[in-house]
Formats: C-alpha cells, structure tokens, sequence
C-alpha cells in the first residue's frame, strides 16, 4: 500500500486535535496513513498509541526547539523531510487557516497539486478523486491532479468514518527553522481562548442573526450554546451589526461548518449563510417569520419569538441533566 502522509496538529498541552481523525480516515482510504507532527519535546507513548487507535500505521515526528513559538516554518520542514523520506502518493490536511498556508507552502516547495476543501477522496486506477461540495451544496464535483504529489486539503466535518486501529512504526528526525515569531499585538496574543468548542471543528453550532436585534440580546445565543455545550455562529448581519466578531461569522465569506446539529435563531436564511451551514446532519431553525428561507433547508422549525422560545428551551435542558 503507498504511503499517505496526513499533518497531525496538536494543541499547545500536546493533544491531538478533532481533525486528526478525520484525516486519518480519508488517508486510510488511500493507502498508509503515515501521521507528521511537530513538538519541542519528545513524543509521549499515549500520544503514538492515540494515533495508531486512530488509524496511523506510522508516527513521524520531528523535534524544533522553538515549535511552540515559531510559525509554520517547522511543520512545513517537517512535511517536506517526510516527503522526501517517504515518496508518499499524497499529502493531506485539515482544511484549517494553518492547514490551507501549509498545503500551499508544500505545494511550491514540491512542485505538486493543490487540491482544496475536499469532502471525499477515492482512488481510481492509481489516481486520487476529490469530491467537493460547491454552490452551498447545491453540487458536487470532482477534481484530481494530472501531475506531481497531491497536496489536499479536507473540509473539517465531512469525514465521519474512522480507520481501522494499527501499531505504529516510529521515526524521529529534528527540524532547523527560520526564527519567524509568532506576532504579539498591543502586547498581548491576538488568540482568543474560549472554553466553548472551536467553531470550524464542533459538532454542535448555535448561531444568531439580525433576528436578535442587539449585542446585548445575542448573549441568548452564547447561553444556548454552553447549555448545548455548543460553538457560538452568527450570520454576516450580527457581525456587520457588531453583535459579536467576524471570527464567528457562519456563511460564503466566513466558516464553512458541518456539525451534527446546527441550530439558528433569528437568521432568515439568505444564501450566503447557507452556503457555510447547510450540509450540517440536523438544522433547527427557529423565527418568527414563517416565509423565511432558512425553513426550506431546515429538519426541524418553530414559528416563534426567539426571546420567548429560547429561555424555555434552556430550561429544559437544564432540567432534564
């Protein structure tokens, strides 16, 4: 079986985030998944152990001394010497700002094809098939590389198989990278730490839209979403609105989710917005206009004031834990 390599990213405490399995899956699909990551201290056994329960069949792990400080330069030298060390039949990432620097980074170091978003891969007579969900999920269409390595990038969600466990092999190397520091803005880290569940990654999203009229009203959507243990979305009106941030923005021009549940409320429902949303596996919508769009994409809609609805829907679920 050729080898695949999938890029692991890992949090800062060294856990594996929620795309490594995914990826891992779709790897598993093609060949050999052989699992990269970065560290600045050795791999821990629970860590390997992890991956292979995931579907790794090999653990390659490259040491930087400075890999929680710097950039991506370690992660794409460490891909790169995997390349090279492996001769892969492809490269694969979670579709994750990193991910999409990084699978265009390695593109150019190797003079490959890029392949982005995908949300399926198959492989055909010794080619690779991705499938990708465009037009907010009106179509589907394939894409493939006539020539050089595959560098693809996997929509977070869309895999829901997982590979079969193995034992992996290991290989360790160290990585020398250029001192690119990470940027500190008004002396502070631009990233935001929440405890709620990243919004690219999360199973459930609760989202807002102008329906709930005001910043102050939209804490409704933050106080559903930790009942739900849920990531908070808007659409582009709340955050043009400035009910909350951009990051949170769900649509066209901001995230593109595929939780299993995806509750709106207030949002009509214009395209844009379904574009980011609507290949979710449930969607509850709930407004107070029954003619809105959101209703024809919707599982599940109440007809209803949200600011009436929603405080008792919270206590429900409150009640019943």
């Amino acid at each position: 079986m050729p080898n695949v390599l999938v890029s692991v990213d890992t949090s800062p405490e060294g856990k594996l985030s929620r795309s490594t399995r995914e990826v891992l899956a779709a790897a598993s699909q093609l060949g050999s998944p052989v699992a990269v990551l970065v560290a600045s201290r050795p791999i821990e056994d629970s860590v390997v152990a992890e991956l292979g329960n995931l579907g790794a069949e090999h653990v390659f792990a490259a040491y930087c001394e400075d890999a929680e400080s710097l950039l991506l330069a370690p992660q794409l030298e460490a891909l790169h010497l995997a390349v090279e060390h492996f001769e892969p039949l492809a490269v694969l990432l979670a579709a994750t700002p990193g991910g999409r620097e990084l699978a265009g980074r390695l593109t150019v170091r190797t003079k490959g094809g890029l392949i982005a978003d995908a949300v399926d891969l198959q492989l055909t007579d010794g080619t690779i098939i991705a499938t990708h969900s465009v037009f907010g999920g009106s179509y589907a269409v394939e894409s493939m590389v006539a020539d050089g390595l595959p560098v693809i990038t996997l929509r977070e969600g869309a895999i829901e198989t997982q590979a079969r466990p193995a034992t992996p092999a290991m290989t360790t190397a160290t990585v020398l990278c250029e001192k690119s520091k990470s940027v500190v803005i008004d002396g502070s880290s631009a990233m935001t730490v929440s405890s709620r569940p990243e919004l690219r990654a999360a199973t459930k999203v609760v989202s807002g839209g102008r329906g709930l009229a005001s910043k102050e009203n939209f804490l409704l959507v933050e106080q559903l979403a930790d009942a739900l243990g849920a990531a908070v979305g808007a659409s582009r009106a709340a955050v043009d609105a400035g009910f909350v941030g951009h990051d949170s923005q769900v649509g066209q021009t901001g995230v593109s989710v595929t939780p299993d549940l995806y509750v709106a409320l207030g949002i009509s429902g214009a395209i844009q917005h379904r574009a980011g949303m609507q290949t979710a596996k449930t969607i509850v919508a709930i407004n107070s206009d029954p003619d809105a769009p959101i209703f024809d994409i919707s599982d599940f809609g109440v007809v209803g004031d949200v600011f009436s609805v929603v405080p008792k829907l919270i206590e429900t679920i409150n009640s019943r834990r």
